[in-house]
Formats: C-alpha cells, structure tokens, sequence
C-alpha cells in the first residue's frame, strides 16, 4: 500500500492522524450519500417530472447503479493495493462530478441510464470501500468504534445534503442546478482527501490506534488471504446474510415515505425520514461502543431480528404512534447493521487483503440491494397495501438473522 502523495508533516510530530482520516471518510461518505444512495429517487422523480418520462421506463436506473456499483467496488479494491487512497477516492471524485454535470443535460432514457452507471462508478471508488479499508489499517482495537464514527456520515448525508438537491432541483430544474450539484460533489470530496486521508499509517510514522512507529514494533495483526477467505463458511454465510438483510433494509426504506403517505400526511412522511435517519446516527455510535464489549456476530444477528422486529410493527400499524415507534426501531437498526457488514469483514479476515474480500462480498449484497424496492413495491401493487409487503420483507430480515454464522473466529 504505496502512498505516492506525501506531504511535508506526514513524518513530523504531532497528533495522531487517524482521527483525522476518520473525519475525511465521514465527509466522503456524507457527500455521495447524499448526492449519490439517497439522492437517486430525487433525481429520477425530478427527470420524470421535466421530461414526461414514466418512472417505470427509468426506475430500472437504479438497479443498474448498484449493479455498476458491485463492479466498480472490485475495481477500486484492486487500485487500492497498489496505488495511494487518495487517488482512487479523487477518481471517483472527478467521475461523479461529470455524471452530474451530464444529468443536466438528458434528453433521452438511455442518457438516464448512462449518467446513472457512471454517478455509480463515482460514488464508489469516493464512498464506502475506501473508506471503510482507511479506518480499517487506521484501527485495530478501536476499529468499531473508528468505523461507527466514519459510517455516520452516510446517515448525515441523507439528513442534511439530499433535502438540499431536492431544494435546488425543485427551485432550479435538473438543467441549471446540475452544474451546482456536480460542485457541491467535489467540495464535498476533494479537500478532505487531499488533506486528511491517509491510506497507510506506517507511511506516516504511525502504528495503528495511535502508538509511534518509534515505539516499538506494531502488534502482529493475523490476516487470512485473499483466495483462502473467500472460500471459508464464514464468507459465505454472511454475504448470504446480508443480501436478504439489506434487501428488506433498503427495500423498507426506499417505501417508507409513500407508506407514510398512505397511512397519514405528507407531512408526516417527511418527518418519518428525518425519525429514521437521526435514530441511525444516534444507534450507530452507541452501537460502535457495544460492538467492542459484546460477541460481534450475535450482536449482528440480534440487531437483524430486530430489524424484522421493527419492520412487523410498521406493516401491522395505521395509528401514528405505534408506527413511529416501528420506525425508530427499524432506524436504530439500519444505522448498526450497515456499519456491521465491514466490521465483520475485518475483525474475521484482518486488514490485509480486507478490500478485496469486502468488495466480493459486497458485489453479492447489492444484488438484493437492488432488487428490495421493486420486490416490496410489485408487492405493494398486487396486493393494494404495504402490509404483505413489509411482512415479506421482515421474513427476509429474520431469514438474514437466522443465516449469520454464530461467532467469528475469537469470541467467546
């Protein structure tokens, strides 16, 4: 892991830098987040709006980025190996910023579905990959709580930046604010990386968590290979896992707000995402300080049986507190689970190869990424309601919980 972009303070005293790095990932993560996960459904409402287009002939769009997204993850894994963090993360950078320079100007779908593949290369070689590799090598015994504080900022992102694309889509058209969009990206991106991220703590003089190169040698962290991982039960069971955890997560999420709709106001829709995002910041934390002190694969299984949980008492409720009581559980959930997937990852393969293993792993889980929303909102059509539609979903949580292997390789 070369890091070809030193600075002048990389060997000099001070500070340790990982805490730093773990602020740049959050920045990162914020930004395609909000401009990229949860600013898909926005820009695909606002084009069929402006063009006349029906949302079914461009919906496939989104399947198609998580599609591009599991490929682009290989990819940028591979990169990572070899090359400097920051130049993966600042391709990705320029890449997103001209796919939303493009968004500006389609006029056919098939343009949609271009600018979407390459908004999804973007989003990928800047967002969660690399991220979650940095904090890794940063982090070892602190690695939960480091990742838990990174991955905050995917929550963030769609709090505070996606109503700001809605707000300049809805007052500028796609054509004008795409320019905006496309700068609002890069700010986002490029300065944290340039100055904070770090792909390799030795580089910099560092062990990780925050003990001198000088110190001593760094304590021997046992890895598994590349090859060797992906052959173990433990791989297979929690990617299996996770593709019916995040298919029913995303799945849930994706059809909240028209759930919402249904049942109350729009009013009440708006402030059912904003319920779900805070509750997921606020559980993450407490969640990256738990994942320390408890056996981290029942962690994960409880917390995908809760989702299941939460998920049963939204398709069950019409009265607004008991489904806002589902809907801060089922946030309390999403933020642990997400940052659990790499957690796992790591604490069970080690640092080494861990890009390339997560990448794998997560090429599979995007599968049932994509294929959540239309399964739940097919269901929702053929059966006029969301209560079918949420129980199916809360099966494939509880299926998920149910997969997960028991215990990774150290607990107890």
């Amino acid at each position: 892991m070369s890091d070809v972009m030193p600075t002048d303070d990389e060997h000099a005293g001070g500070s340790f830098p990982g805490w730093r790095v773990v602020g740049a990932s959050f920045v990162c993560l914020a930004t395609t987040a909000g401009l990229g996960f949860y600013g898909l459904a926005v820009y695909l409402t606002v084009l069929s709006r402006e063009q006349g287009w029906s949302v079914g002939s461009i919906s496939a769009a989104g399947t198609l980025f998580f599609f591009v997204s599991g490929i682009a993850g290989l990819v940028a894994a591979r990169a990572m190996a070899t090359r400097d963090v920051r130049l993966v993360v600042l391709f990705g950078a320029v890449t997103g910023a001209v796919a939303l320079v493009l968004l500006g100007r389609v006029t056919q779908v098939w343009h949609v579905y271009a600018v979407y593949g390459l908004l999804s290369v973007g989003h990928t070689f800047a967002g969660l990959v690399p991220a979650t590799t940095v904090v890794t090598r940063w982090f070892h015994a602190k690695r939960s709580v480091a990742l838990a504080a990174a991955s905050t900022g995917l929550s963030v992102g769609g709090m505070v930046i996606t109503p700001i694309v809605k707000w300049l889509l809805d007052r500028r058209g796609v054509a004008d604010a795409a320019v905006w969009l496309a700068l609002l990206w890069l700010v986002g991106i490029v300065p944290a990386t340039v100055l904070f991220l770090r792909g390799d703590p030795a580089a910099a003089g560092w062990q990780p968590d925050g003990a001198r190169s000088s110190a001593g040698p760094a304590p021997v962290t046992a890895s598994v290979p590349y090859a060797d991982a992906l052959r173990t039960r433990f791989f297979l069971l929690v990617t299996v896992a996770y593709t019916f955890i995040l298919a029913a997560q995303v799945g849930g999420i994706q059809q909240l707000v028209k759930l919402v709709e249904e049942r109350s106001t729009a009013s009440l829709a708006t402030i059912a995402t904003t319920v779900l995002a805070g509750t997921s910041v606020v559980a993450r934390l407490a969640g990256g300080q738990l994942a320390a002190r408890v056996p981290m694969a029942r962690f994960t299984a409880v917390m995908a049986a809760l989702q299941a949980t939460s998920l049963v008492v939204i398709a069950v409720s019409t009265a607004s507190a008991p489904l806002f009581g589902g809907i801060v559980l089922f946030g309390a959930t999403v933020g642990n689970l997400l940052m659990l997937h790499p957690l796992l990852i790591a604490h069970e393969f080690g640092p080494a190869d861990y890009a390339r293993i997560f990448s794998r792993s997560q090429l599979v889980v995007f599968l049932g990424t994509a294929a959540g929303p239309y399964l739940l909102g097919a269901l929702h059509d053929a059966t006029d309601g969301y209560l079918v539609s949420y129980l199916v979903a809360a099966s494939l949580s509880l299926t998920g919980a149910l997969v997960l292997p028991k215990r990774t390789h150290d607990a107890t």
